[in-house]
């Protein structure tokens, strides 16, 4: 089971600050349980592990079973949580040199991913591969209109047909969106793609235990009935605790006290290297569930030690309002050894005979001992191992943190009226028909 351990907030919050705050979780838990709070029509995540039937799950294992057949790859079209989840959970169990595997050696396709961004060399890059390989698509968006993944998808769509031609690229494409309306759902209908889901009362960065992540993760090869246990384990356990053995109502309101003692920016911190989308999904997660009215903790992330060379220096000994979550995995699945050598010019024998997961935990302690020294507390989260139980522990564990923590902050956690701020200027620049008069404003502006 996934453990927390909050020891190294002590010098900033201590016992009776951090008990303080237990009548405001309670107040959160009640609002997310009664469905009482801001954004209480978003909340289908709470209990969607224990409620995805039987019948969703083969459904999304048969899809993901005919793509792996006949496809070397899988790409993903999406942006935001349609993708992240996925991505995070698909390179957290995969190897680390997936790309340069054979088709062989992986056993299943290789997942790339589309629509995440409008650059025209990364897409027409993978024009230039999937030419070469038998390939399907996964495209994810509830209204089928977000920019991004519908260029890349109008774009890939057609790169599909021109190949397999019309009738069998509908046999190459599934697609996850809402269940009655939007020019997505409309195309699969008229077309008979596959078609997945998302359900009304989960949003975007909450959807990974929907068919947008498990779909993906599905073709990729991972047990997804072991990533729902997971979850389930720990929606239940999450629901069941007390404040003082919660996992994640302790987390929420250990970086809530922090907020209020000048932390402002937490970054999520992970000594596997592996694990580094899974930093990108939690970015997104607690950014657009806080970032809202002037207020919420800005959420960073580093790759470690690898980072302590770059970010090292201002992470010891910059501005001090940081505070570090360090996403700890106590097995690794690979054994190696520092070997001994007789000329010791690199005087590394004294570590000769040690695996080198044990000398990353004593650089991860080392680490750990110096940015709490240095000002920069840290909360401990620990995983087992990288496996699909696991990792749908530490999924749920976040999301069920995430919107206690909104509430504390006091904001709706489940909306994100800021994202559509860049959409209007840009529509405007390219002249989209319906932005006429946001046009000619815009342009002004720039004179």
């Amino acid at each position: 089971m996934l453990k927390i351990n909050i020891d190294n907030i002590s010098n900033f919050v201590n016992s009776d600050e951090l008990n303080s705050w237990k009548g405001k979780v309670t107040d959160a838990n009640n609002k997310i349980y009664n469905k009482s709070g801001k954004g209480n029509d978003f909340l289908g995540w709470v209990d969607l592990p224990s409620r995805i039937s039987e019948d969703e799950i083969k459904k999304i294992e048969d899809c993901a079973a005919l793509f792996a057949e006949q496809s070397d790859i899988i790409v993903v079209i999406g942006i935001g949580g349609s993708y992240l989840g996925a991505r995070a959970v698909i390179d957290a169990l995969s190897n680390n040199f997936n790309t340069l595997l054979t088709a062989q050696e992986r056993k299943n396709p290789l997942i790339l991913y589309a629509g995440n961004s409008i650059g025209e060399d990364y897409h027409a890059e993978l024009l230039e591969v999937l030419d070469k390989k038998d390939y399907s698509l996964i495209v994810v968006s509830k209204s089928g209109t977000t920019t991004e993944p519908a260029i890349a998808f109008r774009i890939l769509k057609s790169a599909l047909e021109k190949k397999y031609g019309s009738d069998n690229a509908k046999k190459r494409i599934a697609a996850v969106t809402d269940k009655s309306k939007g020019a997505l759902k409309n195309l699969a209908d008229n077309e008979g793609y596959k078609t997945f889901v998302i359900p009304d009362d989960v949003g975007g960065r909450y959807s990974v235990l929907t068919p947008v992540g498990l779909l993906p993760i599905s073709a990729s090869g991972f047990d997804i009935r072991k990533l729902i246990s997971g979850a389930k384990q720990m929606q239940d356990y999450t629901k069941a605790q007390p404040f003082d053995e919660n996992p994640s109502d302790l987390y929420a309101a250990a970086r809530n006290a922090l907020y209020h003692k000048g932390k402002t920016i937490e970054i999520l911190s992970s000594f596997t290297p592996s694990m580094q989308y899974f930093g990108e999904w939690w970015k997104q997660l607690f950014g657009e569930s806080e970032g809202k009215g002037g207020k919420g903790i800005y959420p960073a992330s580093v790759n470690l030690t690898t980072d302590l060379h770059s970010m090292g220096q201002f992470i010891q000994e910059g501005t001090r309002n940081i505070f570090e979550t360090v996403i700890r995995v106590e097995k690794p699945q690979k054994n190696l050894v520092v070997p001994v050598d007789s000329e010791n010019l690199d005087e590394l024998n004294f570590i000769a005979g040690k695996r080198l997961s044990e000398i990353n935990k004593m650089a991860e302690l080392g680490v750990l001992l110096a940015h709490v020294d240095g000002d920069v507390p840290n909360i401990y989260t620990e995983i087992p191992s990288i496996n699909e139980e696991n990792l749908g522990q530490l999924i749920y564990f976040f999301e069920k943190a995430c919107a206690v923590s909104g509430y504390l902050l006091g904001v709706n956690p489940f909306d994100q009226p800021g994202v559509e701020a860049y959409k209007k200027n840009m529509f405007a620049l390219l002249n989209k028909p319906g932005y006429e008069k946001e046009s000619e404003e815009i342009r002004k502006k720039l004179e």
